[in-house]
């Protein structure tokens, strides 16, 4: 049969015609490697270089299989299969040698014989490709640059590169044998941290994430938003937060939040009363907030816990505020706006009914129980999240069987042998598929860690870490707000061709080591500040992916609607500024203090949406909205004084506005006689 004659479907995440066996192959390949991983995870750990390289291998294969050599839109042909092929027995090779002759190559480390390089080569070329497919061109880019820049240098394999190199970015230059000893033989290259963390706690986390998708969490969470904020002013779009809120603990994505959420949530705002570009812009925010929200952040708080040696369950504890603080700027915002438009909640008969959304639902909230009790039993999170896997999946089995023998039969549906065997059948598709979903969401994770791994080696190999630290002294002049701000631009940059995991992951190397030796940041606050920078991307033009991502669905211009989705995630920029500023709200400190400062960061980002907006409990002239920006600037730096003294001002914008609308609602109240 012609490749043209057979059946093909398309495939939600690769977009591509495929022919039906290469479906099944995805199938197979994916489960193999959902089931591999929760084998590792809660039954039989196994070595750090056998659990990682399979991992890999078996991520690789699916990317290959999944996203054709020439585009999603065309169909391979004969060169594309053969190309396919060949990086298929690539990633077989690479991830088999490491398994197969994992002794010998340890036996001979530094001395590598001419297979271990030959074999690295290949490795090394087959991330950068598989890369390409599953996560974009940019980050495969930075990654061959890296290798490049390894290179130049009068002892490298490109000694003329090397007279193109600033000054302060020379270097003597490696030749093949030193980095593909550093990147694929070592534990500091594409086996290093970032794969470890994706290939251990992070995938078993998606997994989980994707069996409450498949379960129907997703719909829940929504649900559950909409009927508590529902009637209230502005009530879809408070729903939208909520809901996103909520949704990062399923989603390791904004795009992949505003898609989800925003279907439901991006439609009604619009009928509410929101403008188009509005609508997406608060959907953007709001999902760009769930990567930031506890317990999950995405991948960041495995990754954070792993590069700082802070527990993970204190990751999560201190991230809760400062997620908190965010949610409730956006969710200011959207009341502000509801207020402004006069704009009212729906009516009852439109919204899910609480009691109803909670009997249908309830048995999501076991597992998620069950995660954050392991957590605090302080259970490795790779294990909790096998836990978690296990319990959403009996959870699911044990509510349908319930349904299925005894309130279906009271329904007119009689339990016979041919409907139990459907039912079987149903559970067991429903199981294959959360385990493929499962493998398919990581493959861009880990795919981005992989190359992030020989980002990471390189900058080990050649000292630019240093190199930058130095570098950014020079550039700010010891002032650690222009730093913060060269890292919110670098971020901005490396955001346009990396996912927020891998931003992070190379900004962290790059800059970490000067936040911390240089201007005296603590070690987690570092890493937080540049993980929440590292968010930017996604709501900063002119590159605002889940800003882009909400224009689609709400119809409106992709700018305007970054634009707005830049707005609304104000807190994105200001919340690290003050974590620098006031380090006790993460690393703690007195109670009175923690306090103090977590009330007036939360009225200096409340007043701050209220001066951008012009409108709080009324209108605000312009003379309170310019007093309130000195204000906010005297809340964040470090002086009881001038802490004080922002504070007084901005409760007397606040009052004054407050008094301002008491006065008018007495006059409209006179007006009305």
């Amino acid at each position: 049969m012609s490749e043209s004659a057979k059946p093909s479907v398309t495939v939600p995440g690769g977009n591509a015609i495929q022919p039906r066996p290469i479906l099944w192959l995805i199938t197979l390949v994916a489960v193999g490697l959902s089931l591999f991983q929760l084998y590792s995870a809660g039954i039989q750990p196994l070595g750090l270089f056998y659990q990682r390289s399979i991992h890999l291998m078996l991520i690789m294969l699916l990317a290959f299989l999944i996203f054709p050599v020439f585009g999603p839109n065309r169909r391979r042909g004969a060169l594309g299969w053969l190309i396919d092929a060949a990086f298929f027995a690539g990633a077989l090779v690479t991830g088999g040698y490491l398994v197969l002759y994992l002794d010998e190559i340890i036996r001979r480390a530094g001395f590598w014989s001419q297979t271990d390089i030959l074999v690295g080569c290949i490795a090394v070329v087959t991330v950068l490709e598989a890369s390409r497919r599953a996560v974009g061109l940019g980050m495969t880019l930075i990654g061959v640059i890296a290798i490049l820049y390894a290179f130049a240098g009068p002892r490298g394999e490109l000694p003329w590169l090397g007279q193109f190199l600033p000054g302060i970015l020379e270097h003597r230059g490696y030749n093949i044998d030193r980095v593909v000893g550093q990147l694929y033989l070592g534990q500091e290259g594409i086996f290093g941290l970032p794969l470890g963390v994706a290939a251990t706690f992070i995938f078993v986390f998606v997994l989980f994430g994707a069996f409450l998708e498949s379960t129907g969490a997703g719909k829940f969470f929504i649900d559950l938003a909409y009927a508590a904020t529902g009637r209230q002013r502005g009530g879809p779009a408070k729903a939208a937060v909520l809901a996103s809120a909520g949704m990062g603990s399923i989603s390791g994505s904004a795009i992949a939040n505003v898609v989800t959420t925003g279907a439901f949530t991006i439609p009604l705002m619009k009928r509410l009363g929101y403008k188009p570009h509005q609508a997406g812009g608060i959907e953007a925010a709001a999902s760009t907030g769930g990567q930031i929200m506890p317990p999950l952040m995405g991948a960041g708080a495995f990754l954070i816990a792993e590069y700082t040696g802070v527990p993970y369950l204190e990751v999560v504890k201190v991230s809760i505020l400062p997620a908190i603080m965010y949610f409730a700027t956006v969710y200011l915002f959207v009341h502000i706006i509801a207020l402004k438009q006069g704009m009212q909640g729906m009516a009852r008969s439109e919204l899910p009914q609480m009691r109803q959304v909670m009997r249908d639902g309830w048995h999501f909230l076991l597992p998620l129980g069950v995660l954050v009790y392991l957590l605090v039993m302080n259970m490795s999170p790779m294990r909790v999240g096998f836990y978690a896997v296990v319990t959403m999946v009996v959870v699911a089995v044990l509510r349908y069987a319930i349904w299925f023998l005894f309130i279906a039969p009271q329904q007119g549906q009689p339990v016979t042998l041919a409907s139990v065997w459907r039912v079987v059948q149903a559970g067991l598709l429903k199981l294959v598929e959360g385990l493929e979903l499962g493998a398919r969401n990581a493959v861009a994770v880990s795919m981005a860690c992989a190359v992030a791994g020989i980002i990471v080696g390189i900058v080990g190999l050649t000292g630019l870490g240093l190199k930058f630290s130095a570098m950014m002294m020079a550039f700010s002049g010891g002032n650690i707000v222009l730093a913060l701000l060269m890292v919110l631009l670098a971020s901005l940059v490396l955001g346009m061709g990396l996912p927020v995991t891998a931003s992070y992951i190379v900004l962290i190397v790059l800059v970490g080591p000067a936040l911390t030796a240089e201007f005296g940041i603590p070690l987690l606050i570092a890493h937080l500040v540049v993980f929440w920078y590292s968010q930017d991307s996604n709501v900063t033009p002119p590159i605002a992916l889940a800003g882009f991502a909400g224009a689609a669905i709400a119809g409106s211009k992709p700018m305007e609607t970054g634009f707005q989705a830049w707005k609304f995630a104000k807190g994105l920029y200001l919340i690290p500024m003050f974590m620098v500023f006031n380090p006790e709200i993460i690393v703690g400190g007195p109670w009175p203090v923690v306090i103090w400062n977590g009330v007036i960061a939360i009225l200096a980002l409340g007043a701050f949406a209220a001066a951008l907006e012009g409108y709080l409990f009324t209108r605000m002239s312009w003379l309170p909205r310019l007093a309130i920006v000195p204000a906010i600037v005297a809340v964040f730096y470090p002086d009881l004084r001038l802490e004080v003294s922002g504070v007084v001002v901005m409760a007397l914008a606040i009052g004054g506005n407050w008094l301002a609308s008491r006065r008018e609602a007495a006059e409209a109240r006179l007006g009305s006689r």
